[in-house]
């Protein structure tokens, strides 16, 4: 058994799309334009060898509240299969201004480091 995606609101689809492309090299499908529910729009975007992302956007969405840990998802854990790539990507998060939390080894032994996605949702980098 294995997760076959995660979905993901935003309210701008594009920059998401351009994010998980640029950081993780993902690739999308064409927008899908709902016809069945008027302002709904959605990609697909696979990365190698791990998660599926379908990044979904509707009409008149908000963005929510963050900073504080609600009942649901609190962040994403992606494995960049080493700590070199994890300190890649940190310097690039810097540069963007995306960088929540630097490297640090956790308590369970994990590598890692924290960014904001667009929309403020935080991803963890693992390696």
């Amino acid at each position: 058994m294995k997760i076959s995606h995660f979905a993901l609101w935003t309210t701008n689809i594009e920059a998401q799309r351009e994010f998980w492309r640029d950081y993780f090299g993902g690739t999308s499908n064409e927008l899908y334009i709902s016809k069945n529910r008027p302002g709904f729009s959605s990609y697909f975007v696979s990365i190698d060898n791990g998660p599926t992302i379908e990044i979904m956007s509707l009409d008149g969405l908000e963005k929510g509240p963050h900073g504080e840990e609600l009942t649901g998802w609190a962040h994403i854990a992606i494995d960049l299969g080493s700590r070199q790539q994890v300190d890649k990507m940190i310097i690039k998060a810097l540069d963007n201004g995306i960088l929540v939390s630097p490297a640090r080894v956790t308590g369970d032994g994990y590598y890692e480091a924290t960014i904001n996605d667009p929309d403020g949702n935080l991803i963890e980098i693992v390696g």
